[in-house]
């Protein structure tokens, strides 16, 4: 039906060499045909598969608009499950704008966020959890992120397999027990319990990965933090190859939290320049200080930087009580100094069990080792060595929660509750599980999840 197809730009809107506009629905490649004429006056191929086709967009007026390209797709062989259309045009906003305004001319209707994806969904291409690992790809900000979302979007999750097929097994026992008992005897409460023991490791082994690999989804907060004039900003300027920050001699230069983002080691990072925290008088200075405050009480990680041309002062030793002891990294700057005022000694009494790293910014000592040692700090205990290695998102998260909670009280009532109690609690399981997927989920969480989507994709 005309009131199906559906329209929209899949390239970022702008200037660009190309724009791509996609065409997706039952009958959309007859439609098309309407506006597009190709250059040697050949058809749109109506053969099965793919094909690419020269020829020009026209107006209302059969004036050529724009020279495009014309990708045809037949269903099912198509990213959408149905007839889909591209329209690989020159990447102006003009004619990217004009090209799309005929499609919807013909009575195509604007896609909404995620939609064509939705109807990868719906049609059968995709289940619900590669579907959300669209958007990982989309936002992944390093390379082990993304090979992560790749996973997933292979659907390469034959662990949720694996248990849904655990769950089938104890179903199907039960069942026989209730249907047939002559049969089948009683049911053999030791197995099921045995089985529903391994359902229960596997789930926790899920989230377990899932949350050591929630860091390559959403990175860490990294903040730079002490007294003015320390050389935080240089630092800053440093690891991101860059000059984000300014740097002077005069003490207080920074005044509000200056951000960036860096891949540590695989790790997205956002790293932040704080104002140096002291008692001031500015009114300024003051404002930066009290965010710095704000975000040191969020980080994930703290650089706290020292200044061994000056020694371990007063005012380093207030700042170093704010922050949590846990979070710190101590990097003592300017260590290439002939002037060196702060001894191994002290620092071992002073900041008893926290890692230090001397070195110099300026002259690129020890950056080396403050990356490993972010590194070190995120990841600890985050390397898989069971095969388990995936990336869950929240939802998929509390899916596997609610269905641990499931499969554990299941097995706690075995031989306690009738057989038909047992079959509804392993059921429940089953269909919790099919969240998933999405083959058991509502239509208004589908519509949620896909409206998180851009339009286009």
């Amino acid at each position: 039906m005309k009131e199906d197809m559906i329209a929209a730009l899949t390239t970022p809107p702008g200037e660009g060499g190309v724009g791509i506009i996609r065409l997706s629905g039952e009958g959309v490649i007859e439609q098309i045909a309407q506006i597009f004429r190709p250059v040697k006056g050949r058809q749109l191929d109506k053969r099965g598969g793919f094909s690419l086709t020269l020829g020009w967009i026209t107006g209302e007026d059969g004036t050529n608009i724009d020279q495009v390209l014309m990708g045809i797709m037949r269903a099912p062989h198509s990213y959408t499950g149905e007839d889909v259309a591209e329209i690989n045009c020159h990447g102006g906003s003009l004619p990217v704008r004009r090209c799309l305004q005929r499609c919807l001319d013909l009575g195509l209707r604007l896609a909404e966020p995620g939609e064509f994806t939705k109807r990868a969904f719906l049609n059968g291409r995709i289940e619900l959890n590669q579907a959300e690992a669209v958007i990982d790809v989309i936002r992944a900000k390093t390379d082990r992120g993304l090979q992560l979302a790749v996973r997933q979007l292979e659907g390469k999750t034959h662990f949720i397999d694996e248990i849904e097929e655990n769950l089938l097994q104890v179903n199907a026992m039960v069942e026989a027990s209730i249907d047939f008992p002559e049969e089948v005897g009683e049911l053999d409460s030791d197995e099921v319990a045995l089985i529903l023991g391994v359902v229960e490791n596997k789930l926790e082994k899920l989230l377990d990965a899932g949350r050591r690999n929630e860091v390559f989804r959403a990175g860490v907060e990294v903040v730079i933090c002490g007294k003015p004039n320390v050389g935080k900003s240089s630092l800053l300027n440093a690891l991101l190859g860059k000059e984000k920050a300014i740097v002077t001699d005069i003490p207080g230069t920074t005044r509000d939290v200056v951000e960036d983002y860096i891949n540590i080691r695989g790790i997205p990072v956002k790293l932040m320049d704080t104002a140096g925290i002291r008692f001031t008088e500015d009114f300024v200075e003051k404002i930066g200080v009290t965010r710095s405050r704000e975000v040191i009480e969020r980080a994930d990680l703290l650089i706290f930087m020292l200044d061994s041309a000056e020694g371990i002062t007063q005012e380093d030793l207030d700042i170093y009580r704010m922050v949590d002891r846990e979070r710190v990294i101590i990097l003592v700057n300017k260590d290439d100094l002939e002037r060196k005022l702060i001894s191994s000694t002290e620092l071992e009494r002073i900041f008893p069990g926290v890692n230090v790293i001397r070195g110099s910014v300026v002259k690129d000592v020890g950056l080396e080792d403050l990356e490993r040692e972010i590194e070190k700090r995120v990841l600890t205990g985050k390397v898989p060595e069971d095969g388990f290695d995936i990336m869950i998102n929240l939802r998929q998260k509390d899916v596997l929660e609610r269905t641990q909670k499931l499969v554990s009280g299941t097995r706690r009532t075995i031989g306690k509750v009738p057989l038909d109690c047992l079959a509804v609690d392993v059921w429940g399981a089953l269909e919790t599980l099919g969240e998933i997927s999405g083959k058991t989920l509502k239509e208004d969480i589908i519509d949620r999840i896909f409206h998180e989507f851009c339009i286009g994709k």
